[in-house]
This record gives C-alpha cells, structure tokens and sequence, in this order.
C-alpha cells in the first residue's frame, strides 16, 4: 500500500488537530476570566450586604453626622446598580464599575474616620465585627482584583501570541481590560480633625 498518498490528508489532520487544541487554550482562558470576574463581584457584593446593617448601627447615634450616612448609602446604591457583563468586558464598563466602586470605599472610609469621634460606638461589639467583616472583605477584593488581573494577563498574552494573532479576532476573542490602581492608592490617607469635624485628605 502507498502511504505517500496519505500524508497530506494526514498532515492537514494534525493541522486541524493542532488549530482546536490553540482555540480550546483560549476558550479555556477565557473561562478563566470570566470565573475571576464572578468571583469579584461576589465580594463587592459581600460588601455591599454588610452596609445596611453597619448603617442601621451607626444610626442609632443622635448625634452621629447625617450627611456621612447619606452618602454611604447613596453610594452604595450607585455601585449596586453598576452590573457588567462577564462576555463584554470593556474598558469603559470596567471604568464605571471601578469608578462606582471606588465612590463606596471612599463614603465607607468617611464613615470610619467620623466614627472614631464616638468612642460609645466603637466600643460596641456588632460596630466591631462589622468593622472587622468590612477588613477583611476589603482584603478579599484586593487578592480577587489581583487574581482577575492575572488572568487577564494569560488571556490577552494567548491571543496576543502567533499564531493566535491571526484568528483570534475573527474567533471572537479580543483583548480585556485590567483593573486600574486607584490614583493616590499607594499613599495612605490623612486623617484631619477641623472644628469638630472629620475630613480625609490625601497629602
């Protein structure tokens, strides 16, 4: 039997074979990013439960400024109704999800300064467990925005490389953005007491 005959049917198998395989990588990473992305928004959503039930603590202080409270509760509203979709990751939804976010953790951060004037509050123990609870959900943010940046990476370097280059377009697979560091995030906040009341400014 002549194999000669065989060996480009063979050789265009292989080349099939070896496509899928490419293509399947990337499906594969991108999965990836969409699984990392779920597991971001479940912890911004952890964060977003624990608000109510820090405000209606808080509140119950007569004195305890009204307007850091409404906007906690504005801004947690904003950042709830900010939903993106895992298929369509752009960078501008990013943005507005990232930039509705960082308007909760800015509200959160005004709310804490403020309630070290109320050492009564502090001093309670559901005010300290969700204080704790909020802690050690912001660290989980962080590790998850670190995670999903990492995927990212694998993902956009995949598609990036040859010969993905040529066919990932047209396959439907384009580049994802990366959570951005918020500006000022790597210099810690200025606590500042004037009249009697709380202001955090970044130096």
């Amino acid at each position: 039997m002549n194999f000669k005959k065989f060996i480009p049917w063979i050789v265009i198998a292989l080349l099939v074979f070896w496509v899928i395989g490419k293509y399947n990588g990337i499906a594969g990473k991108d999965q990836a990013v969409k699984k990392s992305w779920g597991d971001v928004e479940s912890d911004y959503q952890r964060r977003s439960d624990l608000i109510p039930n820090l405000v209606n603590t808080v509140k119950g202080y007569a004195n305890f400024e009204k307007e850091t409270l409404t906007k906690v509760i504005e801004a947690r509203a904003s950042a709830t109704q900010m939903k993106v979709d895992a298929s369509n990751l752009s960078p501008e939804a990013l943005e507005s999800f990232q930039k509705a976010q960082g308007g909760l953790s800015q509200a959160l951060g005004r709310l804490m300064v403020v309630a070290e004037k109320y050492p009564d509050l502090k001093a309670t123990a559901n005010f300290r467990d969700l204080q704790a609870q909020l802690e050690g959900t912001e660290n989980r943010i962080s590790v998850e925005r670190r995670d999903f940046n990492l995927a990212v990476q694998n993902y956009n370097t995949a598609i990036k490389s040859f010969p993905a280059v040529f066919y990932a377009g047209a396959a439907g697979f384009s580049a994802k953005p990366y959570f951005n560091a918020t500006p000022g995030a790597e210099t810690p906040p200025k606590v500042q007491f004037d009249f009697g009341k709380a202001a955090t400014n970044k130096p």
